[in-house]
């Protein structure tokens, strides 16, 4: 028997959970007195590839550094965590956190109600506006990228645009294959690092990171998977989720759902109008086109990660080709 959060553990046993890819979930059920009988661990990735790209990305420990440092200053609604632990080379981490079960996975490819994209925005805000021009978390140590990131991956981002290609090339429509085909080519202005930076990002900002009706339903959502967290513009966030996150409800229903991303934010002190918001909206869009196309490169390849990383790029293409977003990023070339 071994000893957690001072009560006496007598077994565990474990389930997975979830369908990350980059990191693998499961849920532990104990037999134990004067704790909860269920927690969430989060852990380095089975499939090699995954896990390579993964460290190779510092991923692990920044989700790791973002539970520890940047949680407890946001207004985010994120799982508390017991253990928050990554080896020196961030090519292994622990996560323990507490179980938000019963809940509701979102799901990319299922989609998800209007309500509940309503309730991405507010948390979206709940990121954004306590981290809007701070300091004291922007300019943290664990949360700047390297310097040559940006050139890294724009000089990576061909050859995963090529497999791309050769994958998709006959299940993807070809108006939005030109698409990805026009983000490689100006590769290098999109990755270049940009100097003006308002907050924390999650950059990741899609139902399959999302829980929804959290503890039986007695909260509505809570946000998970923080491995690409970093620092920027908003409407990354914004962009990708509207777009590659939600489909043809963010089409459908965008004038709205950026008013009310508006107006959460002005609750919080940050007042913004879309006027200010607006190339950055436009650009903002292609990370949704990117992510698709790099992580189907990059991770390991799964039936249902080929029918997450279409639904990612078809809502992606889509709202970029409404908002003629590689034109918005030709102007910052």
């Amino acid at each position: 028997m071994s000893e957690t959060l001072g009560a006496r553990v007598r077994s565990v046993t474990w389930e997975p959970i979830g369908t990350g890819q980059v990191g693998d979930s499961v849920r532990f059920h104990l037999d134990v007195e004067g704790v909860p009988d269920t927690l969430a661990g989060k852990f380095p990735a089975a499939d090699e590839t995954s896990r390579g790209t993964a460290a190779m990305f510092g991923l692990y420990r920044k989700e790791v550094e973002f539970y520890r440092q940047a949680a407890p200053l946001l207004d985010v609604r994120v799982p508390q965590t017991f253990a928050a632990e990554a080896s020196e080379d961030g090519a292994s981490f622990v996560l323990i956190f507490e179980d938000l079960g019963p809940a509701r996975q979102g799901d990319q490819i299922a989609g998800c109600t209007l309500e509940e994209a309503k309730s991405a925005i507010a948390q979206a805000a709940a990121i954004h506006a306590p981290s809007w021009r701070r300091p004291e978390i922007l300019d943290a140590g664990w949360i700047q990228p390297p310097e040559d990131l940006g050139a890294k991956v724009g000089a990576m981002y061909p050859q995963a645009q090529a497999l791309f290609r050769e994958r998709y090339a006959d299940t993807l429509e070809p108006t939005y294959m030109i698409v990805c085909e026009q983000l490689a080519e100006h590769a290098a202005t999109y990755f270049r690092r940009d100097p003006d930076i308002q907050c924390l990002v999650h950059g990741d900002f899609r139902l399959d990171n999302m829980l929804f009706d959290i503890r039986g339903g007695s909260e509505p959502i809570a946000i998970l998977d923080w491995q690409t967290v970093t620092i920027g513009k908003a409407m990354t966030d914004i962009g990708y989720f509207l777009g590659c996150g939600i489909g043809q409800l963010g089409l459908d229903h965008e004038e709205e759902l950026l008013d009310l991303y508006l107006a959460e934010m002005a609750a919080r002190g940050v007042h913004l109008t879309r006027a200010d918001l607006a190339e950055d909206y436009r650009v903002g869009i292609l990370h949704g086109v990117s992510t698709a196309v790099f992580s189907a490169a990059f991770v390991e390849r799964t039936e249902r990660g080929d029918a997450n990383f279409l639904s990612m790029a078809r809502g992606a293409c889509a709202l970029a080709l409404k908002h003629d977003s590689i034109a918005a990023l030709k102007e910052k070339g």
